[in-house]
């Protein structure tokens, strides 16, 4: 029987239902109205619509507008505002929803940590503002990260143009702390919840020396209370398109009001470097009406509701002979949703988690899950957030057919035909430019490659294999360093140059050639 985790720091204690409770959970589960329609507007163009059973990923476009956050803006979209009049209204609204002292709506979560910052840096000063990203002559200029919070996502941060500095203990936090400090910057989770720089101990460390401190909780639940201010954040920045289901191009800034606002002086549609990132009036409204949506849902009715997804999918995959699952609760804030994890041996059923996940996302239905495994078994996971009523449906009965009768296993790797040690000087071929800074230093042995991948800047270790003439070479820069690359080269050896397609994962494609060095 599936049973649900308790709620993390109140996170369920949100205010008044909607009346009747049913029908509010009814309302945010109901597929959207038109949704046929919009398929067939995205087939027009030539775009293929997916379910998805993956997560708030922003590439997959994050979560589905509720109903009343649609009507909302449209209703928006048909009259005048002055926007200035709007941030504050908005703003105070959001306060008394969220119990914050005040609120911003931005153009995404990033947005939110980059007007966060510039209030930091510049506390809504025009002459300092008109000067950001040039620091020159600014007593803020640093953002302190501790190292478990370092991550991709604080590019948003650096755009501002401050230095970054790394910290991993209290002691390095303290020492850290000077006049030139703007703010501290935390990714929420579970590794700073259980770290001794967790979110409480940074505060008290912060706050004595008017240090801010800005939570990223951009895919967690909305928590009234919000429990990182409640933890001694100054404030606290969310995606709009994620658990709330406002607009995918809306975020939230929660938390001081000074600085808050001072973060509106910062962003668009006044001048200066964040121009770009500009909310319409139907954004603000859009995202106003899903925080309004989040204190009136009925947030147990939706997790019995997706258990019950969950239930029906198990129950069909294994009447597969060799199928198991489990359902996994989750862990801390973000993305806090069950999912249903389907196992079974690879050689038993012939198949790979791999190859079905592949397989569910190029047919028809196109179907988005993810790959799993362990304990030597391979499989599939399930995320039920972002599913509409009947996709259980859809994705149980195309599990069952591809177990059954699962696609031709990939060709097995050939003996090698060709030798690629030593070093090996890159052309890669982008989009609109070209580079010929990069190397391959590369060891084989066997079918086996290893070694490393010097670009632009930067050098990451590599992998690969060898198979006949075909080489897969992949190199990956760590997230840990604030930046996160991955390159994997696929291509065909033919004496001293290799060539072939080059796989950049978020940067998309690109050509590349190369010639043994010396």
């Amino acid at each position: 029987m599936l049973q649900r985790s308790a709620g993390v720091g109140g996170a369920l204690a949100l205010g008044p239902l909607l009346s009747p409770a049913a029908e509010a959970a009814a309302a945010a589960h109901a597929v959207p109205a038109g949704a046929a329609a919009a398929k067939d507007l995205y087939r027009a163009i030539g775009v293929r619509p997916l379910i998805n059973a993956r997560g708030t990923f922003t590439i997959l476009s994050g979560s589905l507008m509720l109903p009343q956050v649609r009507e909302a803006i449209d209703q928006a979209s048909r009259q005048y505002v002055h926007l200035d009049e709007l941030a504050d209204a908005v703003g105070r609204r959001l306060a008394e929803l969220t119990k914050a002292e005040f609120g911003l709506v931005s153009s995404g979560c990033a947005a939110a940590m980059t007007h966060a910052t510039a209030a930091c840096v510049a506390g809504g000063n025009p002459d300092l503002h008109v000067r950001i990203p040039d620091l020159t002559g600014f007593q803020k200029t640093e953002v302190i990260i501790p190292k478990h919070s370092r991550n991709v996502y604080e590019a948003a941060i650096s755009a501002v143009g401050v230095k970054i500095v790394e910290v991993s203990t209290r002691q390095e936090l303290e020492a850290a702390i000077g006049p030139q400090t703007a703010l501290v910057y935390i990714m929420a989770g579970p590794r700073v919840d259980k770290s001794e720089l967790n979110t409480k101990v940074i505060a008290e460390v912060a706050k004595p020396r008017g240090v801010p401190v800005l939570v990223d909780a951009a895919a967690e639940i909305l928590t009234i209370p919000n429990v990182h201010l409640g933890h001694g954040a100054d404030l606290v920045a969310y995606s709009g398109g994620k658990a709330i289901r406002g607009p995918q191009s809306a975020g939230l800034l929660l938390g001081r009001e000074d600085l808050v606002r001072a973060a509106w002086v910062h962003s668009a549609p006044h001048h200066g470097f964040a121009r770009g990132f500009k909310v319409g009036k139907e954004e603000a409204m859009g995202m106003l009406m899903a925080v309004e949506m989040w204190v009136r849902r009925d947030h147990d009715a939706e997790y019995a509701r997706w258990e019950s997804w969950l239930r029906y999918i198990a129950r069909r995959v294994s009447s597969v002979q060799g199928v198991t699952t489990e359902v996994v609760q989750p862990e801390g804030l973000s993305n806090r949703t069950p999912s249903l994890r389907i196992l079974w041996e690879e050689k038993r059923l012939g198949v790979s988690g791999k190859t079905v996940m592949d397989t569910l996302y190029a047919d028809e239905p196109r179907i988005a899950l993810n790959q799993t495994g362990g304990s030597g078994r391979t499989g599939v996971s399930i995320t039920p957030y972002m599913l509409s009523p009947g996709d259980e449906k859809a994705i149980a009965r195309r599990l069952v057919e591809v177990l059954r009768d699962p696609p031709a296993p990939p060709e097995p790797p050939k003996p090698p035909s060709v030798q690629v040690g030593g070093t090996w000087a890159v052309k890669i071929q982008y989009l609109a430019g070209s580079s010929t800074a990069h190397r391959l230093q590369l060891t084989q042995s066997g079918d086996k490659v290893t070694g490393s991948h010097t670009g632009e800047f930067v050098t990451r270790e590599l992998t690969g294999t060898v198979s006949g003439d075909t080489v897969r070479l992949r190199s990956v820069y760590p997230e840990s360093h604030g930046d996160a690359l991955d390159f994997t080269f696929t291509g065909t050896v033919a004496g001293g140059s290799m060539r072939g397609d080059l796989d950049m994962g978020e940067y998309l494609k690109a050509t590349w050639t190369a010639t043994r060095a010396g």
